[in-house]
């Protein structure tokens, strides 16, 4: 049977009304199909009553699997709210399985466990909503690529700009504020999307020594004399955003024979060692990668999304029913000239699907066969109808 996605936005903030009115538009979008899944996203200032908001989403659409979270802002169909609002996600799913999932940690004989893992032998996608302060989102990101290769993991570390202590998280009926909640979902197909809002330039390099999250040669040279000299070898254009913020993009899966844009994982230059030549990136890497310079600004950060737009919809085989979003906090009208940027590319990408989400501290997706945590991107569940 086909996937259903009906979606609901409210901009105000009117408490648990805000959510009631949410959920009313969801229901109404999916036309009478039941909600099987329903993910629920609330600004800072809707989150005094959550318990009574999240009765009324479970009243009128009584899912068989509801998460959710506080969030700085959230997202609609062709619409984001970058403060406050509420946005209901509901999709009929009638052939999937679902497990609704809570993560916490222990300390047990000096280290961290995880509790609460579902079975995911099966599964197609796994969502995750994380508290960024009590929760060890990337080393359980690096365990789940070993243990469940290929499996994406997508969603967001959940802020409403409150600082530690701040968080909130939904389960079914039930309000959390600390740990991890989700759902992994088998029986569906899921369609990942990614966009780092970066582009690359200047040559590919490959990495020829390194140590943890430290460059020391590329090509054989110092890594900060060849970096040195590929920004000389620039146009003027690049050198100026160069200048502006350097990024590092680092090849995940090297099977292939030539590298795009999406097969970069982007990470910041966190520092150089003059005497040494070396440069340190926010990421571990290992000899016989591959790296390449990357810039991100408005420009580049549209064209990035609109790509990986078009490369997940030329993949499918239909329309789409809909989509999930989840993007940074830092977009928005914090990085685009006007408003709605995210929402309406995704939008007039899928054909008016409905999609919703909200604005992260922090997205997870995949790049190559690996899931992790990004900042500045744009991160998306295509569901095929």
């Amino acid at each position: 049977m086909a996937v259903k996605i009906g979606t609901g936005l409210v901009e105000a903030d009117a408490g648990f009304d805000s959510f009631a009115e949410a959920a009313g538009r969801a229901a109404l979008a999916l036309g009478g199909a039941p909600a099987d899944l329903v993910f629920v996203f609330a600004g800072a200032a809707n989150l005094v009553h959550v318990e009574q908001g999240l009765a009324h989403v479970q009243q009128r659409l009584r899912p068989r699997a509801l998460v959710g979270c506080g969030a700085q802002g959230v997202v609609g169909s062709g619409r984001e709210v970058e403060d406050g609002g509420v946005a209901v996600w509901a999709a009929s799913l009638p052939d999937a399985e679902l497990q609704p999932f809570r993560l916490e940690t222990l300390e047990a004989d000096g280290a961290l466990a995880i509790t609460g893992m579902p079975q995911l032998e099966r599964a197609e996608a796994m969502f995750m909503l994380v508290d960024p302060y009590s929760f060890p989102a990337e080393p359980l990101l690096d365990q789940l690529a070993d243990d469940y290769p290929g499996m994406p993991v997508l969603g967001g570390l959940a802020s409403a700009g409150g600082g530690s202590g701040s968080t909130l998280l939904m389960l079914g009926d039930e309000v959390v504020t600390d740990g991890a909640v989700g759902v992994a979902v088998s029986g569906v197909e899921v369609w990942p999307c990614v966009s780092q809002g970066a582009r690359p330039i200047g040559p590919e390099m490959a990495i020829t020594a390194a140590d943890a999250n430290v460059i020391q040669e590329l090509a054989s040279r110092p890594a900060l004399e060849r970096l040195k000299t590929a920004i000389t070898e620039l146009e003027p254009a690049e050198r100026a955003l160069a200048a502006a913020g350097l990024l590092i993009g680092i090849v995940i899966d090297e099977n292939r024979p030539e590298y795009e844009r999406g097969d970069f994982l982007v990470r910041g230059l966190l520092g150089a060692d003059e005497e040494t030549g070396a440069i340190a990136v926010g990421e571990r890497v290992r000899v016989g990668q591959t790296v390449r310079l990357h810039v991100r600004d408005s420009e580049s950060a549209d064209e990035d999304l609109r790509e990986a737009l078009t490369r997940v919809s030329l993949g499918l085989s239909g329309p789409p029913a809909g989509a999930l979003l989840f993007t940074c906090n830092g977009r928005g009208s914090q990085m685009f000239p006007s408003p709605d940027h995210d929402a309406g590319a995704v939008e007039t990408a899928l054909s008016g699907a409905p999609a919703a989400g909200f604005f992260c501290a922090g997205e997870i997706g995949p790049v190559g066969t690996r899931s992790f945590v990004h900042g500045f991107t744009a991160t998306m569940a295509v569901f095929p109808g």
